[in-house]
């Protein structure tokens, strides 16, 4: 288990749901990954829910939580800085930061989103680049995550609310090692 596996898990849980076996796998590598950290996650009340909800279902929690509600929209650059030209900067910075890393985005989405950032991530610890992993999650990512979980402090209902905390705990975890985090 590397956290580059981790990284991609979580971006594919944050993601759609198309498959739940694959919901399965991914959980089962983000919370070994968490436990061999020593992190305390509530990741487990997300698996809880997956085994006893269909996939319809799934899609249908998916999209009222994430689509339906501004306020947990997974797009970091959101919740960074609102509707304004700040945002803009931001997701040039994004794109030409994938770019100058050699990575191109799987997904449709755009490039603030947190599945996206998480492959991001993912794509960096596979190529080792922790020079620039490290500074890019503490100045692009996790200031986003945090106020991204505390957006879901109301809604202590939704089962996503784990993937977000899990991407904190793993994003800060990481990050720990610079000293500048």
């Amino acid at each position: 288990m590397t956290i580059a596996a981790s990284y991609d898990a979580l971006a594919r849980l944050l993601d759609y749901p198309t498959e739940k076996q694959q919901l399965r796998v991914d959980y089962e590598l983000v919370s070994s990954f968490l436990n061999k950290l020593h992190l305390d996650s509530p990741i487990s009340d997300f698996a809880g829910f997956a085994e006893a909800s269909s996939l319809a279902e799934l899609q249908e929690e998916y999209v009222a939580t994430f689509d339906f509600n501004p306020a947990t929209a997974p797009y970091l650059g959101h919740h960074l800085f609102g509707d304004n030209q700040k945002k803009g900067g931001y997701m040039i910075m994004l794109k030409q930061e994938f770019e100058r890393c050699g990575y191109t985005p799987i997904a449709t989405e755009l490039p603030d989103h947190l599945s996206v950032l998480l492959g991001f991530l993912a794509h960096l610890a596979r190529q080792d680049q922790h020079g620039a992993r490290q500074p890019f999650i503490s100045e692009c990512v996790l200031p986003g995550v945090e106020r991204y979980n505390s957006a879901f402090a109301g809604r202590q209902d939704s089962h996503w609310k784990v993937l977000v905390e899990a991407a904190r705990l793993l994003c800060a975890e990481d990050c720990r090692e610079v000293p500048s985090c």
